[in-house]
């Protein structure tokens, strides 16, 4: 069959917006916008006011200068947090600089977690682990802050789950977000990935 020009143009539009996304994934992120630079930096992180295991209010400047590792979880959770705070404290356990690193479980569970709960469960994971809880609210806004995604799952015969977003953040030092990575990641994975950020 003989195509005519105008059979063409579908195709050649395609081809327009493929190569448009290559050049546009290529290029800098730093587009200017009404005079202002975008360098590119993704939006997660930000204040907080919480309370620790051991009942001390805890704020994000309170961490300056060191690198966070926050994951967003809760302590009845059966596998996928216990999962996820063991291949980060594994991955802690083979960096030479891991005290630089704070690891920190923020609940997205504060009717359950209290400091006291917090406190129990960490202590399987090391003496590293700042455990963070607080009331409702202040948990709600540190969620909003990291783009954490919770809520409560009923369970038959009653009591609740907790469905969440299971990701780890990598935050530098001036508190700004550096990485993610999945929970799933496992402990030499997580330490290659933290090695090159230090």
């Amino acid at each position: 069959m003989i195509r005519t020009p105008q059979a063409f143009v579908p195709y050649l539009l395609a081809l327009a917006m493929i190569a448009a996304g290559i050049l546009w994934r290529a290029a800098p992120l730093e587009p200017r916008l009404g005079g202002i630079q975008s360098e590119g930096i993704a939006a997660i992180g930000g204040p907080f006011s919480l309370v620790d295991q051991n009942g001390t209010r805890r704020r994000a400047g309170d961490f300056r200068g060191r690198f966070l590792l926050v994951y967003f979880g809760y302590s009845f959770c059966p596998d996928v947090c216990p999962t996820a705070l063991a291949a980060m404290a594994d991955a802690l356990d083979k960096l030479p600089k891991a005290q630089r690193i704070v690891p920190v479980f923020v609940t997205v569970d504060p009717e359950r977690d209290s400091p006291r709960v917090l406190k129990a469960y960490l202590n399987a994971f090391g003496p590293r682990f700042v455990g963070l809880t607080g009331d409702v609210k202040s948990v709600a806004a540190a969620a909003r802050a990291y783009r954490v995604f919770y809520r409560k799952h009923p369970l038959a015969g009653g009591g609740y789950a907790m469905d969440h977003s299971s990701v780890i953040y990598l935050m530098g030092p001036d508190g700004r977000y550096l990485a993610h990575y999945d929970a799933s990641i496992g402990s030499d994975a997580l330490a290659n990935a933290l090695r090159k950020q230090l």
